[in-house]
């Protein structure tokens, strides 16, 4: 018998799985039974990351994996993704709505197209993404078992950060768009739950561009006082890890968390909490 953490069976869509936390879930989701759809706009990526898990025997051999291209801003291939979604493992239980692009620099600063620019990676991705994954898993449609949908946000979408108001304001679009969904999911009897998981500083590229940002806007000389500034403002000490990530998306996509919908997880090391 499958444990109530245990993936096996589901079929999960991840965006931007090509690095970083995408590929650490990916990566995590696959070990725990899970068939994997990579999706990213470099597909070609996907596939040698794929390539080199098995390789490296980080999965099992008998993990199901599969790569498609998927430019989140755009409508048609949201529906393309979740159609060979379907096609390749016959069903969707999971979406991972990880892609997102970071724009810093200050208010008074920012350009108005690298504001939209944001806001339509960040922000429409998610409703294309759910609407598109809604219409798959909900009762009647080719899926049809219902399922999680897990957005990933960040601290940045919960309190203010300098140098992070665009960044933020989409993050923060983020969290509230999943709770609308998760109610209205929930009371159409959709049987989708809808949460969103708040990163803190993660050691990834983007989380690279942070520090460089403190550093641009004259909050940091240098990118070790940058790296020292967050340390500071985090409890625990350190940065996050795109596993530490991808254990809460794991949470979230198990039927573990059956009865949660419409929240917000910060794996932030506490640094909303300070």
């Amino acid at each position: 018998m499958a444990t109530l953490c245990s993936l096996e069976g589901k079929v999960v869509l991840i965006t931007g799985a090509a690095t970083g936390i995408g590929l650490a879930c990916a990566r995590l989701l696959a070990q725990q039974g899970a068939a994997v759809m990579l999706s990213d706009l470099d597909e070609a990526q996907c596939r040698r990351q794929i390539e080199k898990l098995y390789t490296d025997n980080q999965i099992p051999e008998s993990a199901k994996m599969a790569a498609c291209a998927l430019d989140v801003t755009r409508e048609d291939q949201w529906q393309a993704a979740i159609e060979q979604t379907l096609r390749r493992f016959d069903g969707l239980d999971v979406l991972v709505n990880n892609a997102g692009i970071y724009v810093g620099g200050t208010l008074v600063e920012n350009a108005l197209e690298d504001v939209q620019r944001v806001q339509q990676v960040n922000v429409d991705s998610i409703f294309l993404g759910m609407k598109y994954a809604a219409r798959a898993m909900q009762p009647g449609g080719p899926a049809g078992k219902g399922g999680s949908i897990i957005n990933l946000s960040s601290v940045a979408g919960l309190v203010g950060v300098p140098g992070h108001s665009a960044y933020g304001a989409s993050k923060g679009a983020v969290r509230l768009y999943s709770k609308h969904a998760a109610v209205e999911f929930a009371r159409l009897g959709y049987n989708i739950r809808v949460n969103s998981v708040h990163p803190g500083l993660i050691a990834t590229a983007m989380g690279d561009q942070a520090f460089q940002d403190f550093v641009d806007i004259g909050l940091a000389d240098t990118l070790e006082q940058a790296r020292a500034l967050v340390l500071q403002m985090t409890p625990m000490g350190r940065l996050g890890q795109p596993e530490d990530i991808a254990s809460m998306v794991s949470f979230l996509a198990s039927d573990a968390s059956a009865y949660c919908t419409g929240a917000e997880f910060n794996v932030d090391g506490g640094m909303s909490a300070a």
